[in-house]
């Protein structure tokens, strides 16, 4: 029984990599269950046995990596030793996440209107969270910034942060760094090397 719940868990989460994949090249609408299925090696109607639907493995698929957006930079915010290290851990979280989930960024931008509502409601209230979290210690970094300013500046980190799927030219460290560095500058923290 054991062995098989483990193995339901390494399926569920290979369908929710394999469909992320599959959306973020042909779109929600441009994929069905059954290339899904095909995909993970097995038949659309067995993809039932894990998801009623396909807007439920999107929802999913967002709600899930929003709860652990917040969640590890929560992790890493307590970890700091105060708020410039805090910014600059959540900034490090973000790259890490942007470079491995290049098509997650893509679904989220483009088939966000396809989410069923419940689960936009839910990742909104995630996202601002996760945006809040950034300007409670961007404003401790700089305390003459205001809420609307350090959101603005969160988001606007984001957007430079979350174009890996178009600007991830150069190799994965070499992009690591250049990322870091850029989101610290335009964060008004020290750069580095």
């Amino acid at each position: 029984m054991t062995g098989s719940g483990a193995e339901a868990q390494t399926r569920r989460e290979q369908i929710l990599e394999t469909a992320a994949t599959l959306f973020a090249r042909r779109g929600f609408h441009g994929v069905s269950v059954v290339d899904i299925g095909a995909a993970c090696g097995i038949s659309g109607p067995a993809l039932y046995k894990h998801f009623a639907a396909k807007d439920q493995i999107l929802a999913e698929m967002l709600v899930s990596i929003s709860e652990r957006l917040l969640a590890v930079g929560q992790d890493r915010v307590r970890a700091a030793s105060g708020p410039a290290d805090a910014v600059r851990r959540l900034v490090d979280w973000h790259v890490d996440f942007a470079l491995h989930h290049q098509a997650l960024i893509i679904v989220q931008d483009r088939d966000w209107s396809s989410l069923p509502d419940t689960a936009r409601d839910r990742v909104r209230t995630l996202q601002r969270e996760y945006v809040d979290l950034w300007a409670d210690q961007l404003r401790l970094v700089d305390p003459d910034v205001g809420v609307a300013d350090s959101q603005a500046r969160a988001h606007a980190t984001f957007g430079l942060i979350n174009s890996t799927p178009h600007s991830g030219l150069l190799p994965e460290a070499e992009m690591r760094t250049l990322l870091a560095l850029m989101a610290a500058r335009a964060l008004g923290l020290p750069g580095r090397a």
